[in-house]
């Protein structure tokens, strides 16, 4: 179907309390807005225009890799005139036009397709996409009369016997552009000093229109932002349906509450997510691997049989096959682990790839660095690699071990086979299988405790007699 779709996010969201324009507002890492046009992505519309307000130069930057055209509503004065701000925009388009709003982030690109299908089947120039919500609600009714709609009433206009009406209007509405030439007719509403783009249904009845009202979707999916509590009623929408789906395809979730995961990641079959983990950005995860609890991961991949322990932090990285990441470990961006390698407890890693096989199982510092296959890298090993002014490499070859407390101060080479003393500062090239130490010499006083107790135990004497006088 050629169709093209309109988005409305003029409203200032004062109901937000915030500076932030209300559709930028993040769920799972997301503005609010842009969960709405990947949700009418699928379409393939021929056009999307986005309605601001005059001051939504945030939202234009925030969309600004995006195929959208850009309309401005100078007055703020209801749907009807949000609309109309589009229609410049839409001029040559002949086809349906999909009106949505910018505020409902749960949409479905299936109900919307289905919605499209049902407008194009019925041969409707106007349709709305309704739905039965439980009371209490603040939904607009729809209108029927003898099984055909005729109309929409908003809720606070109201009458005692159409509040008891449980099919509502979502805000959603497909329209033939041939009959965009309504939108004029519409009147202000005079309590509210408002163009109902609802009142649209109504104008287009009275002319004899084909107009229909579909029943599709859950009614969670209309779900509106207006306050922080919608935003988490709606992020916590959101989170239950990934978290569903993610379980149908093999994935165990110890705690599907305590467990956050963005609409852009991929995780394999029979991988174990403990609670609290927080799978961010585009991240993939393998098969068979198990997340403990309290990690977050953001545009990482992790392959097939990778473990990652308790308390550990994740930034754009690689992990290989059967390798162990943390506890309480920091991998920040640029690093490469390799296959089978082991990284540990309190290790931070920095732009570096660390060979398969290879160890750094505490308390270290690894920035800058290429470390070979097999390599053991002791307790409290540092990679030193900023001299204040600019970053220098550290490689460490095949097979290298690194005793515990060691300084590589880059620019170095550590060469295959080699050994490093514990202790050692090393500041240069060290040979293949060679041994680099750099420790002072080992001072042995003999009796020395026992002098210094004496000497403690007469200055104690001394002061107390001075004392007792």
């Amino acid at each position: 179907m050629n169709c093209a779709v309109v988005v409305l996010a003029a409203g200032y969201g004062t109901r937000m309390k915030s500076d932030t324009p209300k559709v930028l507002h993040r769920m799972l890492g997301k503005p609010i807005i842009t969960h709405v046009l990947n949700a009418v992505a699928p379409l393939a519309p021929e056009r999307v225009v986005v309605v601001l307000n005059p001051q939504g130069a945030d939202i234009r930057k925030e969309l600004a890799d995006r195929n959208v055209t850009f309309a401005v509503q100078h007055r703020m004065m209801g749907t009807g005139d949000a609309v109309k701000a589009a229609v410049p925009s839409l001029r040559g388009f002949s086809g349906t036009i999909l009106i949505v709003n910018g505020d409902t982030p749960v949409l479905s690109a299936a109900s919307l397709k289905n919605f499209l299908a049902a407008h194009k089947r019925y041969k409707e120039g106007l349709s709305l996409l309704s739905f039965l919500a439980s009371p209490p609600h603040e939904y607009g009714r729809i209108l029927r009369e003898d099984g055909r709609m005729i109309g929409i009433i908003e809720n606070r206009d109201c009458d005692e016997k159409q509040r008891l009406i449980n099919e509502v209007n979502s805000g959603v509405y497909a329209v033939e552009a041939t009959l965009l030439p309504l939108l004029r007719q519409i009147k202000m509403n005079a309590s509210k000093g408002e163009f109902y783009l609802t009142d649209i249904v109504g104008i287009a009845v009275r002319k004899g229109l084909k107009v229909g009202a579909h029943i599709i979707g859950a009614p969670e999916e209309y779900t509106g932002i207006n306050t922080r509590a919608d935003l988490l009623a709606a992020t916590t929408i959101l989170r239950s349906s990934i978290a569903e789906h993610w379980m149908r395809e093999g994935v165990t979730l110890l705690d599907r509450g305590a467990t956050f995961i963005g609409t852009d990641v991929k995780i394999g079959a029979d991988t174990i997510l403990y609670p609290n983990v927080h799978l961010e950005g585009k991240t993939v995860i393998g098969k068979r691997c198990v997340i403990f609890p309290n990690c977050r991961l953001v545009d990482c991949v992790l392959a097939d049989d990778v473990t990652i322990k308790d308390g550990t932090v994740m930034e754009d990285c690689a992990v290989g096959a059967h390798a162990a990441v943390g506890p309480m470990a920091h991998i920040r961006p640029g690093t490469h682990i390799e296959t089978k390698a082991k990284i540990g407890n309190f290790v931070e890693i920095k732009k570096s790839h660390i060979g398969a096989g290879a160890k750094a199982s505490h308390l270290s510092y690894i920035g800058d660095a290429e470390i070979g296959s097999d390599v053991n890298i002791g307790a409290g090993t540092i990679t030193c690699n900023y001299d204040g002014a600019h970053k220098h490499k550290t490689v460490v070859e095949d097979g290298v071990f690194i005793g515990s407390d060691t300084q590589l101060v880059a620019p170095v080479r550590i060469g295959a086979g080699a050994f490093i003393g514990a202790g050692s500062t090393i500041t240069k090239d060290v040979p293949p299988l060679a041994l680099g130490l750099s420790r002072q010499h080992q001072t042995v006083i003999e009796g020395w405790a026992t002098r210094r107790q004496k000497k403690e135990h007469l200055g104690n004497t001394t002061r107390k007699g001075e004392r007792r006088r």
